[in-house]
């Protein structure tokens, strides 16, 4: 097991066979899953986890598992994967885009482990992989994680927001609403006013 990222609380490491079980109990729970159109099947998590770990193959980095540094316990993902729908906002960038997201249980929840470990994958895919732009998007209702997106310093242009094409015509969270940080805008950041990981 490789562990690609570490902050002061958190570990952000490969996938492993003993995260399938957890990772289904955290796609179950209708809380967790509160902004998706229903909760994953067993099957869904499991191929979820093969292509997270594919993509941190593939490209270096990914969604990874992300577990407490002092105990080990998983609590989710964080981390990277390839926008793979089209949308306005994909339409004459550099492909593929890259969107940041996250899924914690949730008795990880209120404790700033979401920024914590976004903020980490902000400074490994600006500092070491050089991309140009992460965007990251959830339902207009979803403000838990819009309260993330904004406490990451990401910004949100209402012209951006967006129909989602995989979620079905005319259901409560199609509307989704995107924020973007341009490398740009991380090095101002890390020269001042937002602490991204700490």
């Amino acid at each position: 097991m490789t562990i690609h990222l570490e902050t002061l609380r958190l570990r952000l490491r490969d996938w492993q066979e003993t995260d399938r079980p957890p990772f289904a109990a955290l796609n179950a729970d209708p809380d967790v899953m509160e902004f998706f159109p229903a909760p994953f099947e067993r099957g869904e998590s499991d191929a979820a986890i093969e292509r997270y770990q594919s993509l941190i193959d593939t490209h270096g980095f990914g969604p990874y598992a992300v577990e407490i540094a002092r105990t080990g316990t998983f609590i989710g993902y964080v981390g990277l994967e390839p926008v793979n729908f089209t949308a306005p906002f994909t339409i004459g960038r550099p492909q593929p885009m890259m969107g940041i997201g996250w899924r914690l249980s949730v008795e990880a929840w209120g404790h700033g482990y979401a920024s914590e470990a976004a903020g980490a994958c902000f400074d490994q895919a600006f500092g070491i992989f050089d991309l140009p732009e992460i965007v990251s998007f959830t339902a207009e209702t979803n403000q838990r994680s819009i309260a993330v997106m904004e406490r990451l310093g990401m910004t949100r242009d209402p012209n951006d927001d967006f129909e989602h094409p995989n979620v079905p015509e005319g259901h409560v969270l199609r509307p989704h609403v995107l924020y973007r940080m341009t490398r740009g805008t991380y090095t101002q950041s890390r020269n001042g006013a937002i602490p991204l990981a700490q």
